[in-house]
């Protein structure tokens, strides 16, 4: 692959990406923009040096599976046991860094419902927030 292509991915990436911010979609995703989203991400955060979910779920056990399936794609250990932690059955919120390898949940009174990826490091051009992205889209 030559460089030309390799900005010309990461152009595209970010522009798929950028259309998921701050947009409340409603229309389920076709198999193949799944696909596209998917792989976008993918590229996107393995270019990013560490990154910070954000995890809007109808309850936790849905949040932390989508939390679990997200890091797994990403490369990371899943380091709690969904049965060890107690259930709420209400809205919640889940913010995870990679960093530090914790996460923080609480209630949530909001709409939205999907997730966030923020995603740091030394490149301006990757560094920013995506999504919300569906729950179920790196599982």
């Amino acid at each position: 692959m030559s460089i030309d292509r390799a900005d010309s991915t990461t152009t595209e990436a970010l522009k798929l990406l950028r259309s998921f911010s701050c947009s409340d979609r409603q229309n389920p995703l076709t198999a193949s923009e799944k696909d596209a989203l998917r792989r976008a991400l993918l590229l996107i955060v393995s270019l990013s040096d560490w990154q910070n979910l954000g995890i809007c779920a109808d309850n936790s056990q849905q949040g932390l599976v989508a939390l679990a399936a997200y890091l797994e794609r990403f490369g990371y250990p899943v380091n709690f046991a969904l049965e060890s932690i107690p259930s709420i059955d209400e809205p919640v919120y889940i913010k995870f860094n990679s960093q530090k390898m914790s996460y923080y949940i609480d209630t949530y009174n909001g709409e939205y419902r999907g997730v966030l990826v923020a995603c740091q490091g030394e490149d301006d051009l990757i560094n920013g927030t995506y999504g919300h992205f569906p729950l179920d889209l790196l599982v």
